[in-house]
């Protein structure tokens, strides 16, 4: 389908919604993501004119509040045609009278669209148990229903629907998780704002507060993007000043847990076992603790990798939200603050371990863009890292990229604000990772080692000798 005017990016997502619209049978998909990631932009976007009805749950209320809510947006949208007069007793019979006016519109597809869909399911409710019945025992018997269910809470929208036991068992026809923009997403939508900015100050950007479109678009284009990071972050008023505790209380009932597990690994770059996690956070070892990790992981807080050729026991978690890697790392407990605050702390030993950290989560992020540089697209790879089992004069690598040609692609990566050098002691420790890891592992592939940084590489007879493939940021950008 062609691209929708304010729209960046979500190709894949839009040729989904588009496909669900012309179905000839009902529908029900969901969308979830984390907090501003613009879910609900996307569905008014595309569906705009042909809204059947469309209501937004409001957080932390009573099913009272929530039925006072749906009669109130019932009236609006039926325009006096067919309103309730009285505010419906339970989701039941609201669910009935949406059925009435569904009926009742002429319109060849009915769009319903629930946005913040968990809020909706308080205790004692019974809402998901009459939304089960409003499908089961409607919608998915006729052909022209498109049920669109949007939340942020994305543990819920899985757990209760995606993987739902009872009557919503394999009833949603399609889901979208929506990602945060990538750095070319990021580039073509701050340009449309009018933003002037170059790669290395995008990257600077982005390893800040990540692909968010809600935190871009509140970027000022006539300012420089330490100028931004200023004022939103440092300044008292700014945008992202109380973001952290508003993103993790809006998504998480009780985010204490959530928060001590990202705090945790905000201090390890490398990432946790879940054995380092729970000494860290003084966490019990039980279901509780697995909950709250699978939450933070579905939610686009954590990732869970299995370090190269090793299974589940030996898994590590690891932060991977830039937003909230920067908050901890630099607004948290900050004493700077206002104007030259982020300036101040450039280039300093916490700028450095944090620069690094970000940078290597944006070629993770990013990982399609480096195979395209590689020359590998059409090529299987399996993405892991690797860390040496030997506590003395070990090894680890953070990227590994194993092909189904017999190569593996040793990555490094390196942030610099110039050429990266490779200095001799930097090239003594990358053969020891190479012998290292050929060695402990047993692999007889090829290893190739490539190096990823910002501005390239400074050649010189290690990085001749060395380097198989040196890649830019603009590979981040592909």
């Amino acid at each position: 389908m062609a691209t929708i005017k304010g729209i960046i990016g979500r190709k894949a997502e839009l040729e989904v919604l588009d496909t669900v619209f012309k179905s000839s049978k009902s529908e029900f998909v969901i969308l979830y993501g984390r907090r501003r990631v613009g879910k609900t932009f996307l569905i008014n976007r595309r569906f705009g004119a042909h809204f059947t009805f469309r209501i937004t749950a409001m957080a932390k209320a009573t099913m009272k509040q929530q039925l006072v809510n749906f009669q109130a947006t019932f009236n609006a949208m039926a325009d006096a045609t067919m309103p309730l007069q009285t505010t419906p007793a339970n989701w039941f019979a609201a669910f009935q009278s949406l059925i009435k006016w569904a009926e009742a519109d002429k319109r060849s597809r009915k769009v319903l669209f629930f946005d913040e869909l968990p809020w909706f399911d308080t205790h004692g409710s019974d809402f998901l148990t009459a939304l089960e019945h409003f499908w089961n025992s409607w919608a998915s018997y006729r052909s022209d229903v498109l049920l669109i269910g949007c939340g942020s809470a994305a543990s819920w929208m899985i757990n209760q629907l995606i993987h739902n036991h009872g009557g919503l068992h394999n009833r949603i026809t399609e889901r979208i998780g929506l990602q945060p923009f990538t750095l070319a997403e990021t580039e073509s939508f701050l340009k449309e704002k009018g933003g002037v900015y170059d790669r290395y100050q995008l990257l600077e950007l982005y390893m800040a507060m990540g692909g968010i479109p809600y935190y871009l678009e509140n970027i000022q284009v006539n300012r420089s993007v330490a100028q931004n990071i200023d004022r939103m972050f440092f300044s008292t008023n700014g945008l992202l000043s109380t973001e952290y505790n508003d993103l993790y209380r809006s998504l998480f009932n009780n985010p204490t847990k959530h928060i001590a597990i990202v705090e945790a690994l905000a201090q390890k770059a490398k990432g946790l076992t879940r054995k380092e996690l729970l000494l860290a956070t003084k966490l019990t070892d039980g279901g509780t603790t697995t909950n709250v990790l699978e939450e933070l992981e579905q939610s686009g807080f954590i990732r869970r990798y299995f370090p190269f050729k090793k299974g589940k026991r030996d898994a590590f978690f690891q932060l991977i939200d830039p937003f909230t890697l920067f908050y901890i790392t630099f607004v948290k407990d900050a004493r700077a603050s206002g104007q030259g605050a982020w300036l101040a702390q450039m280039n300093s030993p916490q700028w450095q371990a944090w620069s690094g950290y970000a940078f290597e989560y944006l070629c993770r992020y990013h990982i399609q863009g480096i195979k395209k540089q590689l020359g590998i697209s059409g090529i299987y790879t399996e993405i892991s890292a690797w860390r040496s089992q030997n506590s003395v004069n070990g090894a680890q690598i953070d990227l590994i990229i194993d092909r189904n040609d017999r190569v593996i692609n040793i990555c490094e990566m390196k942030f610099s604000i110039k050429p990266y050098t490779i200095t001799k002691s930097y090239a003594a420790n990358l053969r020891h990772k190479l012998t290292t890891f050929r060695t402990e592992t047993g692999t007889d592939k090829t290893l190739f080692l490539t190096l990823i940084t910002a501005f390239g590489l400074k050649e010189n007879d290690y990085s001749k000798q060395l380097v198989n493939d040196a890649l830019t940021m603009e590979a981040l950008f592909e």
